[in-house]
């Protein structure tokens, strides 16, 4: 299956004029396809049940709340895989273009994000923590024991730290086991990569869209906080001002939660490495080598030491 085959067989009425690869993800395959009449995105996977998980939710999330997200136009399996057409937004890159816009701007789309993070926590409830899956047609999550699975969480990411950062390991354990976690708090949707690098933005109407609901948990609102904090405000600089429009969009929605240090520690380790065990690349103009090594041990240390970052 390849991305006009998809349009082919979910848009026989329209014609494909050109098929562009998107890099975007690192377990699907992106195109944007330019048809007669427009555009659309077609993404093929070969994790079927994970890609059913991931449109059931952007699904849900367009239907119950009021982030902006494309429209599904069709989604079929074939073998070995599953496809989605998908609309295309308007507009471009939110990663490439976030830290040039003049800051106003960007503590519009900060609060933006925090009423948006509000706003799924209000539409999606779960009985248990960890992984959503669909099951029954229904988005689910089934572990019981918070704490178990937040230690299991922090613990995989400190794991997967590079040596480079090693040497903080311990001192993040030790932090975890002096926390005071809750016992059974609320079960919400958290959003795992929810953060400008899955949006796009138009500079005539904002963010037009916001992608990838790929592997989502359910976790203590709190935790999702910590890390849409980190990703949308520290990530790129500026981050008071932008933290504090991030806090205001999502108290305008709910109770912001009191966030523990512990939560936003676990929010920097989960970012510092992505799926493929790499460091990641902060910021755009995008920081590597030593300098995105030095971010991420920076805002540990910080951590480490107490700051309190608002919250």
């Amino acid at each position: 299956m390849n991305a006009a085959d998809a349009v082919a067989e979910a848009l026989p009425d329209r014609s494909v004029r050109r098929v562009d690869p998107v890099q975007r993800g690192n377990h699907k395959r992106t195109y944007l396809v330019t048809l007669d009449d427009g555009e659309v995105v077609v993404q093929l996977s070969t994790r079927p049940a994970a890609f059913r998980t991931e449109l059931a939710l952007a699904r849900a999330v367009r239907e119950r709340t009021s982030v902006p997200t494309p429209a599904i136009l069709a989604e079929e399996s074939y073998e070995g895989g599953r496809y989605a057409v998908v609309e295309r937004a308007s507009g471009d890159d939110l990663h490439e273009r976030f830290a040039g816009l003049p800051l106003p701007i960007r503590e519009t789309v900060a609060r933006s994000f925090g009423r948006w993070l509000a706003a799924c926590h209000e539409a999606f409830r779960f009985d248990g923590y960890g992984d959503v899956r669909l099951t029954d047609g229904e988005l689910r999550a089934t572990d019981a024991d918070w704490r178990a699975w937040f230690g299991e969480h922090l613990d995989a990411g400190l794991a997967a730290l590079p040596p480079s950062l090693s040497d903080l390991r311990e001192p993040v354990e030790t932090a975890l086991a002096d926390a005071d976690l809750p016992e059974r708090p609320p079960a919400r949707l958290y959003p795992w990569d929810f953060r400008p690098g899955n949006a796009v933005y138009d500079d005539d109407h904002g963010v037009t869209a916001v992608l990838d609901w790929g592997e989502p948990l359910a976790a203590d609102p709190a935790l999702s906080v910590a890390k849409a904090d980190h990703l949308i405000c520290a990530w790129y600089g500026d981050a008071e001002p932008l933290r504090a429009a991030f806090r205001d969009g999502y108290a305008a929605e709910r109770p912001l939660p009191s966030v523990p240090r512990i939560y936003r520690l676990a929010a920097v380790v989960r970012s510092a490495v992505d799926s493929n065990g790499e460091v990641t690349r902060p910021g755009y103009p995008e920081r590597t080598g030593s300098a995105a090594v030095d971010f991420h041990r920076d805002r540990l240390a910080a951590l480490l030491a107490g700051a309190a970052d608002g919250f």
